[in-house]
């Protein structure tokens, strides 16, 4: 205990013993148990770096080119595909969704993939969405794809239960992997660690980002390799028009000798809040919207199309080679303020009303900085993108089923 105490004054956490005071020895031992895998220097440096600003400056900032596919002849189209094609049906790619998450923006209070969408011809849970994806993929290129579920701490246990019960919609149960999310611990505007309801330190997960590290942990890439995979794709589970196995996007990564492909629609309007896939510092990265100067933003190209248009949307490639790499990797962090309940030094909760703490995330994208080029390719929207973000409005269920509906009207469910 003495060794737990000292690590906490030195890390300036002293107001954790004084609430400890107050736990029994089992509350006492589960408490020890984080901090004794609590990387307190990383949290100590994170508070440091909550008062550094990066500057974006337009002079750093280069546009970045898809390839359209329109663009391509017949015979520049069959090439690629064909590549992709072979990828799949000798059994070298598989898929990751990442489903760490709760549908609170939805006003949904169980894991997001578990919502139900009133699509045509019947409703589906967006599990089973993806899980159809992959079926209609398997049946077209003659193989079953290897599938992994990132979940969380907090809802693992309800999606498994969840698969188990829907007989995991008919998909090979052994080509199934879950694993779950890494996580952050909150700290206040102080620098100091959060203690909830629970009388634990109160984490959140460590991002999209954290998946690369979340996948070795677990064993998934482990696994991928006794498979022979050497493509795997990374989707959310929100986006209900997401093709996993596109053979255009795997075999243009494989033509171009990349390590990472993505690919990206072409924003609405100069106005439209997401992310910009570019150049940073000559190296490829994503801007957020807000960062992008006003005058960068609205600049169009000889076609019409906005030079800094190209959005990213979660739909990634990346060769089992990098995912080693970034395993290993340190991605940067991203802070945001929220608005977190707490144990004060009496035990007491508080419930502030504005914003208190700090939760850090780290970024997908940001793995594109660890390469020197990837291929991007320029998706539709309409067939591409119908993401489930919000309740109402932009990115909802309602927007998402019209798109996947018009979508599928044309192509046959």
């Amino acid at each position: 205990m003495e060794n737990y105490i000292n690590k906490l004054k030195k890390y300036g956490q002293e107001h954790i013993i004084k609430i400890m005071e107050k736990f029994n020895e089992e509350e006492k031992k589960k408490i020890i148990e984080q901090i004794e895998n609590m990387d307190m220097d990383n949290i100590k440096k994170l508070y440091e770096d909550l008062t550094k600003n990066e500057t974006i400056k337009e002079k750093n900032i280069e546009p970045i080119c898809a390839l359209k596919k329109n663009k391509l002849s017949n015979e520049e189209l069959s090439i690629i595909d064909n590549l992709g094609v072979e990828i799949i049906n000798s059994g070298k790619f598989a898929v990751a969704t990442m489903s760490g998450g709760q549908g609170t923006r939805l006003g949904f209070s169980r894991p997001k993939g578990i919502f139900k969408i009133d699509v045509d011809p019947k409703p589906k849970y967006l599990f089973e969405i993806v899980c159809d994806t992959l079926k209609r993929a398997n049946n077209k290129y003659n193989v079953v794809i290897p599938w992994y579920i990132m979940t969380s701490p907090d809802n693992n246990d309800e999606i498994v239960e969840f698969f188990e019960e829907n007989n995991y919609f008919d998909y090979p149960k052994d080509r199934v992997m879950f694993f779950k999310q890494g996580q952050m611990p909150l700290i206040d505007e102080n620098g100091k660690l959060l203690i909830g309801e629970n009388k634990l330190i109160k984490e959140a997960s460590d991002g999209n980002g954290g998946i690369f590290k979340s996948m070795k942990i677990h064993g998934c890439l482990d696994d991928m390799k006794k498979r022979g995979v050497q493509w795997v794709f990374i989707g959310s589970i929100d986006n209900i028009l997401l093709k996993m196995a596109d053979p255009t996007l795997i075999g243009l990564a494989e033509q171009r000798g990349v390590d990472i492909a993505t690919k990206s629609v072409i924003k609405n309007g100069p106005k439209e809040r997401v992310g910009v896939i570019c150049k940073k510092d000559g190296k490829v990265g994503v801007i957020e919207y807000s960062e992008l100067p006003e005058e960068l933003a609205e600049a169009v190209d000889d076609e019409g199309d906005l030079i800094y248009g190209e959005s990213h949307i979660m739909c990634n490639l990346f060769s089992i080679n990098i995912l080693d790499k970034l395993a290993n990797a340190n991605l940067p962090y991203h802070k945001a303020h929220k608005k977190n309940s707490y144990m004060n030094e009496n035990a007491e909760i508080v419930k502030p009303e504005e914003p208190n703490s700090y939760k850090f995330e780290t970024f997908i994208f940001d793995s594109f900085n660890y390469v020197d080029e990837i291929a991007i390719l320029r998706g539709v929207r309409e067939i591409d993108f119908a993401p489930i973000k919000n309740k109402e409005g932009v990115d909802s269920p309602e927007t998402a089923k019209k798109l996947y509906n018009d979508y599928w009207k044309n192509n046959n469910i």
